[in-house]
């Protein structure tokens, strides 16, 4: 098989998926070794919704047991 670089230095891989991330290799001058990397994994689906923030506020343990004046004047200082 043979591939042959364009004027930006890019060559078409058969087989290779977009996304795919190959380690690059240079044994010597005239060759080069691609080896295929482990696929990263994928990314987090996008923000919450309201309702999946509210149902993860309600289940949490922690609860806010001071008035906002009480928290003013406890983290004031004199």
């Amino acid at each position: 098989m043979t591939i042959t670089a364009d004027n930006k230095k890019r060559v078409v891989i058969p087989g290779a998926k977009p996304g795919d991330v190959f380690a690059v290799i240079q044994q010597d001058e005239n060759h080069i070794t691609l080896a295929r990397l482990q696929s990263p994994p994928p990314l987090p689906s996008a923000k919450p919704t309201k309702a999946q923030v509210t149902r993860a506020l309600k289940q949490s343990k922690l609860e806010f047991d001071h008035t906002w004046n009480e928290l003013r004047t406890v983290t004031r200082e004199p």
